[in-house]
């Protein structure tokens, strides 16, 4: 086993899970964080977040997983709030080709890409979100929205 691996193991034990955050180093493609573990230690799905600075993105990880820890369930298309300061957000469904793509070690903890994934979504700071017609190429470039479409 490699020393990551191991790491990502000891985070599991100790927090309840693992988050890796991917940074390109040209900045071509958007930042993104991810769980790895919450699906075995809460029976909650994996989440992802994109586009978000590592440290909120972070942080936004062990929020969901202190919440899925503590009972709440999380649900696409359902508003949720204490996640981004003054805003409201929601999840979507990940599908198992992106969950193969971006939570390249989460699919190693499961060994499979057969997981259940939620990727948080959110508003930018006009209150539109990726999907709506008003929102900007970049907006939508920099947070994907992994499900495919809308749901």
């Amino acid at each position: 086993m490699k020393d990551y691996e191991r790491d990502i193991h000891r985070h599991i034990e100790e927090f309840g899970c693992s988050v890796t955050s991917v940074v390109d180093p040209d900045g071509k493609e958007p930042t993104f964080s991810y769980s790895i573990g919450i699906a075995k230690t809460t029976s909650q799905p994996e989440v992802i977040v994109v586009g978000l600075r590592t440290e909120l993105g972070h942080w936004i990880i062990n929020e969901y997983s202190r919440r899925a820890k503590a009972g709440e369930e999380f649900a696409p298309g359902v508003l949720y709030l204490g996640f981004l300061e003054g805003f409201a957000v929601q999840f979507g469904h990940v599908s198992r080709d992106h969950r193969s793509e971006y939570m390249r070690s989460a699919t190693w903890l499961h060994g499979t890409p057969d997981f259940s994934a939620l990727q948080l979504i959110y508003p930018n700071t006009s209150g539109v979100w990726p999907w709506d017609d008003d929102a900007d190429d970049w907006f939508r470039a920099n947070q994907p929205l992994l499900a495919g479409s809308h749901s």
